[in-house]
């Protein structure tokens, strides 16, 4: 029997570095992604390094629809060669469920049935450690596939998974950069442009795209900044405050694009447990460029609408921002997992950095 394998791709860690990797943040509505030519390149990767044909591509995602079916671009994902549509759901808080469980129950049903011989796995979830064990046990090599970050390093892959699993492989870049691209700001109607119902054979715009038409009142709203030219999200996010003099960095202000703004102070009450005084400078800079990030990749398609709702809902903020928010954050650190303290503060300062650049 020829020898195979098998290429399982968690989509929610596959587009949240790309999207890092393009734009700067992991806010998954800020890029626009071709599918077919992504799964190709994922797949030839595979068969390049493994020296195998594939067998299969296992696409691991939440279904975006009610009940956890797919909607219109993971429809159009699945009718692709060779892919077997592996859907989650989301659950009424946003968040994901039952993604990992179905990539683990995969990983060891397939391993312990010896389906291929080597599995290439695109995640980097601490919580499938055991499940690549699993595989292990039963004679199948589990390879990690790791998105590149811009200085070419595996992104945000847990350190545990690196160690279970037999080896790891950095995608090259190109793979990302020819398939996933910064989402501009459109029109809110063109004629003749593609619906979301579009086929497979072009570029499908990330699940959850905001619904098309903008009230009267919002428009106006609007007005000529959204005739302006925007920077894209990846030269807002990359951008950093310039530096003041020592006595503006003493008094707790930082400016930024020819005037000053404040920093928020580190010793409000209810910070997650950690003392007054205990957040270093280089924590508070990291938090204000994730939030800047996320909110500039956030606006260039973001309505008027969008922006009220966003802001009569405080101090809720929406499961793909919030998500957006920590996993930037965690891979700035170089941890898993963020603690509470700093949690508190990168959602408290999300408010005051949204506030300013809608004043």
């Amino acid at each position: 029997m020829r020898s195979h394998c098998a290429l399982y791709v968690d989509v929610g860690y596959l587009l949240a570095a790309s999207a890092t990797r393009v734009t700067g943040t992991s806010l998954r509505s800020g890029v626009v992604v071709s599918y077919p030519d992504l799964v190709a390149r994922l797949v030839a990767a595979a068969e390049e390094a493994s020296g195998m044909p594939l067998l299969r591509v296992h696409w691991y995602d939440s279904g975006r629809r009610s009940g956890g079916t797919p909607d219109a671009a993971q429809e159009a994902i699945g009718m692709l060669p060779r892919v077997k549509l592996r859907l989650g759901r989301i659950s009424p808080q946003g968040e994901q469920k039952g993604v990992d469980l179905r990539i683990g129950l995969d990983l060891a049903a397939h391993g312990r049935n010896r389906v291929v011989d080597v599995i290439y796995l695109v995640s980097g979830d601490d919580d499938l450690c055991e499940a690549v064990e699993e595989a292990q046990n039963h004679g199948v090599q589990v390879v990690l596939m790791a998105v590149p970050d811009a200085a070419g390093k595996p992104h945000a892959v847990s350190k545990h998974l690196i160690r279970e699993s037999d080896d790891l492989i950095v995608l090259d870049g190109s793979v990302v950069d020819e398939t996933v691209h910064v989402r501009q700001l459109q029109p809110e109607e063109v004629p003749g442009a593609p619906s979301s119902e579009a086929p497979a054979g072009v570029v499908v715009p990330l699940p959850g795209p905001r619904a098309a038409g903008r009230a009267e009142g919002a428009a106006n709203e609007e007005g000529a900044a959204s005739a302006e030219a925007r920077p894209t999200p990846a030269v807002l996010a990359g951008s950093r405050p310039a530096a003041r003099a020592a006595d503006s960095a003493a008094s707790g202000v930082r400016a930024g694009a020819g005037a000053s703004r404040p920093i928020w102070s580190s010793t409000s009450e209810g910070a997650g447990g950690r003392g007054p005084g205990s957040t270093s400078a280089g924590e508070l800079e990291l938090i204000d460029e994730v939030c800047r990030g996320v909110i500039s990749a956030w606006s260039v398609t973001a309505s008027a609408d969008d922006r009220r709702r966003l802001r009569s809902e405080k101090p809720y903020i929406p499961s793909d921002l919030d998500r957006a928010l920590l996993l930037d954050l965690s891979a700035r650190l170089g941890v898993y997992d963020v603690d509470e303290h700093l949690r508190f503060l990168l959602r408290d300062h999300f408010w005051q950095v949204l506030a300013a650049s809608t004043s």
